[in-house]
This record gives structure tokens, C-alpha cells and sequence, in this order.
């Protein structure tokens, strides 16, 4: 599909700046009191590996449109954007499953490994649980910056007819690139607390299940990069972090797209630059459309909110694309 640059998104006052709007949607209290409790459920996607999703089912589920969301670096399903968009999602009739990447959400003891950005098997394998166990037919898909890569990553590895939508929001496309805009000076912040969050999660992961890795490196690790290095590339079998981020990148496979799929971007986004989705590949799939808006940063896309709306479009925009292509 054509690269869409026009701009029907406008941000909330004092919030046209990519740090401003990154920062104020991370750190604002979100409360979603007509969204039902959520089903635990454990999906065991490989023999040494169990993640968890949380599950708002509809009263005849197999009737009814499914939507899997997926999280990004260090979240989990209890991030405010999965909520978010699980608040939505379930008032407009559709089953909503927030899986956790492998360790996240407090699971490091249901795993042995580690989890990695192009990891997309797991999410394929619970997407065929869904489809054989559950009899759910119609799935969509909404993944967020990590959890962006990985949709398209499915998207484009996944058996025609499987997926009915895919969207990814500030999706982290080609890792290296994302990677190198994240160690700019002016990131440090980003950098900083993604650091301190996989950092902890190793020492959690050390005490549930002593003796599985060397936690020796962990202290002098400053940058994703160095982690990616020490621990996520040698565990999953890349050569080095480059290695990684080529392999892992959706960048790949964009191209073998042939589900209906919204990428959702912006300009002023302070570690996901926006040129990635001006390569070729991309811009050369008639199935993937490209929306780069002006402002939005890092999955923020918070506008003023109005009666019906609570501001924050790129769950709304994400949610009417999905809906026009399931039944």
C-alpha cells in the first residue's frame, strides 16, 4: 500500500514533541472499571517454556473475533496501552488475549530461557491453540514497539488464512537502527531504564533458577546493546548483538506479507526513526499500509479527549482496522 504522511492525528496541547508525549503517556495513570477481571491462562510454547496470558473472553468466545496484543521491551500484559486497548477491544465485542513474552509479568519461574525480539514463534504457537483447542477462527493481532517487530514478524511468516489483521504500533522494524537511535546522547533516559528493568529481571530470573546464567558481566552493562551481547544473543544462538538484530529484525520478512496489516508510526518517535518504513520492502507490499504521523512519539498518540473518546488514538486506530477485516 502507498505511504500515507498525512496527518489526521492531533496531539493533546502541550504535548507536539516526541519526548514530551513518550513521557506523559508512560507515566499517566490509566483505570479501565468497565473492563472485567481477566482468565489467567498458561500456554506452553516449547518443552522448557510457559508464558501467561491475561483473557477477556465473551459469553460464546468461538463466536466471536479474537485480538492477541502484544507488549513491548520489559512490559507486560499489564501495561497501560494493553489495557487500554483490552477496554476497547472488549466493548466492541471481541475477545482479548495480553500475552506476556516469555519471563515478563512476574514469570521468570515458567521459563529456563530468556526472551528476544524476534521470538515470534512463542505467540505463533498460542495462536495455534487458540485456532485448534479454543476453535477461535477469526484472530487479529495489535503489537506495540517489541511486540510490533514480533507482529510482523508473524505476519509475515504465518500460514495464509491464519491471521485476519495485523497492526504494529512504533514497531522496532529493523532492530539495528533502533538500536543505534537509542544510544543517542539525547535518549539516555529510555536507555537508562530499559537497562535497569533487564537488569533486574536477570536477578530475578538468577534467584528463581540459581546456577542457569553468569551474572558476572551484569553490573558493567550500560546500553540494550551490551545486554544483547552478554546474555540475549549467545543464549539464543546468534553470533553477537548484529547477528541478533539482523536475524531478528521483521525488516526480513515485511515483504512476504500477505495478511491486511496498519503500521503506526511517527515522525518525532525518539528511538524508532521513521525512515525504516520508507525501504522499499515495505513501501513495495501491496498488503501493508503506513501511517507516520507528525507528532505521537514512542506509542503515545495522546490527543485531547472528547465525549466517546478518551484520547488516545492509536488504540482507536488500531482497533477500526482490525474490526474492518473480521466478520
Amino acid at each position: 500500500m502507498d505511504f500515507d504522511s498525512t496527518d489526521d492525528f492531533v496531539p493533546a496541547r502541550g504535548l507536539d514533541g516526541g519526548h514530551r508525549m513518550t513521557l506523559y503517556t508512560w507515566g499517566r495513570p490509566r483505570h479501565f472499571p468497565a473492563l472485567p477481571a481477566p482468565v489467567r491462562r498458561y500456554f506452553d510454547v516449547a518443552p522448557d517454556a510457559r508464558v501467561l496470558a491475561h483473557c477477556h473472553w465473551q459469553s460464546s468466545p468461538s463466536t466471536r473475533p479474537t485480538l492477541l496484543a502484544l507488549h513491548g521491551l520489559e512490559g507486560s500484559s499489564k501495561a497501560h496501552y494493553m489495557r487500554g486497548l483490552a477496554d476497547k477491544a472488549f466493548a466492541r465485542g471481541l475477545n482479548v488475549v495480553l500475552l506476556n513474552q516469555r519471563n515478563c509479568g512476574d514469570t521468570e519461574h515458567l521459563s529456563r530461557g530468556l526472551y528476544h525480539s524476534g521470538l515470534s514463534a512463542d505467540p505463533a504457537t498460542v495462536i495455534r491453540e487458540l485456532v485448534e483447542v479454543d476453535r477461535l477462527s477469526a484472530i487479529t493481532i495489535v503489537g506495540y514497539s517489541l511486540g510490533g517487530n514480533l507482529a510482523l514478524r508473524l505476519a509475515g511468516t504465518a500460514p495464509s488464512g491464519v491471521l485476519r489483521a495485523v497492526c504494529a504500533i512504533s514497531p522496532t522494524m529493523d532492530l539495528a537502527r533502533c538500536v543505534d537511535a537509542l544510544e543517542r546522547r539525547r535518549n539516555a533516559l529510555y536507555q537508562w531504564n530499559f537497562v535497569r528493568n533487564l537488569k533486574r529481571r536477570m536477578r530475578r530470573k538468577a534467584r528463581v533458577l540459581p546456577g542457569l546464567f553468569d551474572l558476572a558481566s551484569l553490573d558493567r552493562i550500560r546500553t540494550v546493546r551490551e545486554f544483547d551481547e552478554a546474555f540475549t544473543a549467545p543464549h539464543h544462538g546468534f553470533r553477537d548483538a548484529a547477528d541478533y538484530y539482523h536475524r531478528a529484525s521483521s525488516l526480513r520478512v515485511v515483504d512476504r506479507i500477505a495478511t491486511p496489516t496498519l503500521i503506526v508510526s511517527s515522525e518525532d518517535d525518539p528511538f524508532v526513526p521513521h525512515q525504516q518504513f520508507r525501504d522499499a520492502p515495505v513501501t513495495g507490499n501491496p498488503n501493508v499500509a503506513i501511517r507516520v504521523t507528525r507528532y505521537g512519539g514512542h506509542c503515545g498518540f495522546y490527543a485531547d479527549p472528547a465525549p466517546g473518546f478518551d484520547g488516545y488514538w492509536a488504540e482507536r486506530t488500531a482497533l477500526d482496522f482490525v474490526i474492518r477485516h473480521v466478520p
